[in-house]
């Protein structure tokens, strides 16, 4: 795999958008093409360039093609977005919308990411090692259908609305999570290691949401029985675990939630 290095300059404290940064546009570019790749500073068109210093090359194919970016690009937002194939390596923490609409490929952030991560993400792997802000795999605003497939995996703590009208896909958390996990979900899986608060489920119609930690259960779910051992969407859990139906507030529901006891 052929790699392209963007080392950061200077940025902006108006933040960039920089959803050019993917494997798939990079394809098959020299650096010099890839330097003159339109990014946004605030609402002027700026170049690549004018914000990275850009090295390696480039493979013919997105599969091929890795991007390390080296250093923190917290004022960077919508990395990835689209991504269908290569890797994404961000050796820092990253902005908001890192990985949306993401349909392949993988995306690893060594530090943490801001909200809305993994936005309406439909595919591929997205690893972040540090912690993830607010509507992680969620909806657009307004919109009833959030992340589709693919998975996620935060090392660390998420956010509140984790899931956001989740669709499919999982959603993996090795440690905390906010309020509303797995809010207005209707399918895929959402395990949480850690805690959450409260609220986990709340309007979900379909789905699974596993806790391991404290949370407490609406009480409009309805308890069904305990399950040892199950394996959920083929993740096998370990232990006891109270199972729920819910959210019972909403008509037909069909969502499970499972306590560890």
């Amino acid at each position: 795999m052929k790699e392209i290095i963007l080392t950061p300059k200077e940025l902006p404290d108006v933040g960039l958008i920089a959803e050019t940064i993917t494997p798939d546009l990079f394809a098959g570019k020299s650096i010099g093409k890839i330097a003159s790749l339109l990014i946004f500073a605030g609402n002027q068109r700026k170049k690549l360039g004018d914000f990275f210093e850009v090295a390696g090359k480039s493979a013919d194919d997105a599969s091929d093609t890795r991007i390390v970016i080296k250093g923190d690009i917290t004022k960077v937002k919508m990395v990835g977005k689209g991504t269908k194939a290569g890797e994404i390596v961000i050796e820092g923490s990253a902005g908001m919308y890192v990985g949306e609409e993401m349909r392949g490929g993988k995306i690893t952030v060594l530090g943490n990411v801001d909200s809305f991560a993994g936005q309406t993400m439909r595919g591929g792997e997205l690893v972040i090692k540090g912690n993830a802000g607010d509507y992680l795999g969620a909806a657009y605003r307004g919109d009833w259908r959030g992340m589709r497939g693919g998975v996620i995996l935060v090392e660390g703590n998420a956010g509140a609305e984790t899931g956001l009208f989740m669709v499919g896909g999982k959603i993996k958390i090795k440690g905390n999570c906010g309020t509303f996990a797995g809010v207005h979900m209707k399918k895929g899986l959402i395990i949480i290691e850690g805690q959450t608060p409260e609220r986990a489920g709340a309007e979900m119609t379909g789905g699974s949401i596993v806790v391991m930690g404290d949370t407490d259960i609406l009480p409009t779910f309805a308890p069904v029985n305990e399950e040892k051992n199950p394996e959920i969407d083929g993740e096998k859990l370990k232990g006891t675990f109270q199972t729920y139906s819910g959210d019972h507030a909403e008509r037909g529901a069909k969502g499970m939630l499972y306590k560890f006891v």
